[in-house]
């Protein structure tokens, strides 16, 4: 999280959720509904939902409109190439996976990760976890059959159970509360790590996560963590006193803004700020299923002050780009979009380099990232979904090369890992093969990079930064 602490991001005084003055004469936090809104569950009492919407606009916020505001600095500084976006995390968070050793485990990859593209590319990095909030995920179709049975989707733990019953899939809002409950006892548990020194760059030995021991890669870590603890020991023996800021390290969070009643429920004004925060996240994004132009998602994040992200693929035109930019960014604000690409390592070659054309044409400057992970999913002989390392790798590859040609920059990835030794991509140190998935295979809807594979991954991409 940004410096603050837990009490800082539950103090934060709210003027409610009820709207009574807009950015513009249009918009309020409810004014996507009368826009056309996908990817919503079907709840079957309205007014069991109207009642925890209720709940959920009264209880304190979980991050603060000043987080937020350092977090649009610092990717403003990722888009002018003095700064490096890590986005990373779950697919879709699980309620039960809410506790202590998974929590530290992805902070600690992340950790790592950045750590090496410091170290390595010479650049610093903006972290932000797709946690704490990531309990929905948007699906391509409505229900799901298994033999004569067919039920409701799963859409996530904020929505309903991966369990195939007709209990587990009947969409639930009492999940909401659960969600926001589950993502408060997050960001706390984070908070307090950091704050207790979790992330001391004068002990990175405290992020070890059993790295493998016959790896190359893990050597080379090993050398860049020592080369770090000589460095710090020489400047504060210039100094004569020990360099403390470095003791800590900024945190953001984000997740997909999909489920609209959840999001507008905990947007809000604040005090001696204008405009309508969402402070249930810094950083909310919408994917290739929402980003219509003229549909609800884009119509409520036009709305709110966060930095706010799109996701876009080879099904978005380059007129569709330029809309979402006026649309999101009337006013050119540094920091305000960014724009995650995911097009796979066969596709991008050809679609990436129009839209960022397109848009570099017009003179805006937003941040490009690449999200190399859901355009290279693909399902085995097996029927099991994963993704290949080399397909990933291939993917920030070429996007570094077609910013390159456009006179663009590529200014971060959004990867989806954990920090558990999981079973569910293929390639990297270890060359997992399709028979290893079944192995620790525990995603219930997405392939993740284990920790293994996401801390190689920062390697090469930090060695490509570097002209290594």
């Amino acid at each position: 999280m940004a410096t603050g602490g837990a009490g800082a991001a539950s103090g934060e005084r709210t003027k409610g959720a009820a709207p009574v003055a807009a950015q513009d004469d249009e918009w309020t936090p409810a004014s996507w509904q009368r826009r056309r809104a996908t990817q919503q569950p079907s709840y079957a009492e309205p007014a069991a939902l109207e009642a925890v919407l209720a709940t959920l606009s009264r209880l304190p916020p979980l991050v603060t409109s000043w987080e937020i505001e350092a977090l649009r600095l610092q990717l403003a500084e990722a888009a002018e190439g003095r700064r490096f976006l890590l986005q990373g995390g779950d697919c879709a968070e699980s309620f039960e996976e809410c506790e202590s050793s998974a929590i530290a485990a992805k902070l600690k990859v992340l950790l790592q990760m950045s750590l090496v593209l410091v170290h390595g590319a010479r650049v610093r990095v903006t972290r932000v976890g797709r946690f704490a909030g990531q309990y929905a995920k948007p699906r391509s179709a409505e229900i799901e059959s298994r033999g004569d049975v067919t039920l409701p989707s799963y859409r996530g733990d904020i929505v309903n159970g991966p369990g195939f019953s007709q209990a587990e899939r009947n969409p639930d809002p009492q999940r909401l509360l659960r969600a926001y409950e589950r993502s408060a006892l997050t960001l706390n548990f984070i908070r307090a790590l950091i704050d207790g020194g979790f992330a001391d760059l004068h002990h990175p030995e405290y992020w070890d996560l059993d790295w493998v021991k016959h790896s190359e890669l893990a050597a080379e870590y090993q050398r860049m963590v020592e080369s770090i603890g000589e460095s710090l020991r020489f400047m504060e023996t210039l100094a004569g006193a020990q360099v403390g800021h470095l003791n800590r390290v900024d945190f953001f969070t984000s997740h997909e803004a999909l489920l609209l009643h959840y999001e507008a429920a905990q947007t809000r004004q604040v005090p001696h700020r204008s405009g309508w925060y969402n402070l249930a996240t810094h950083f909310p994004w919408i994917g290739v299923r929402t980003n219509d132009p003229e549909g609800a998602h884009v119509e409520y994040l036009r709305g709110i002050a966060n930095p706010v992200a799109v996701k876009v693929s080879s099904a978005t035109a380059p007129d569709a780009v330029l809309r979402l930019a006026d649309l999101l960014d009337p006013r050119h604000e540094p920091g305000r979009l960014t724009f995650i690409h995911r097009f796979g390592a066969h596709a991008i070659g050809r679609g990436l380099p129009p839209l960022v054309e397109a848009i570099a044409k017009t003179g805006r400057r937003v941040l490009w990232v690449c999200d190399p992970m859901h355009g290279n999913t693909e399902t085995t002989a097996g029927g099991i979904k994963t993704r290949k390392f080399g397909h990933i790798l291939a993917e920030i590859e070429q996007a570094f090369e077609i910013h390159r040609a456009a006179g663009t920059r590529l200014g971060g990835v959004h990867v989806e890992l954990t920090g558990e030794n999981v079973t569910e991509c293929t390639g990297g140190a270890r060359n997992l093969a399709d028979d290893d998935l079944r192995r620790a295979y525990r995603s219930h809807v997405d392939p993740r990079l284990n920790y293994e594979q996401a801390l190689e991954l920062a390697m090469l991409v930090a060695r490509r930064m570097s002209g290594r």
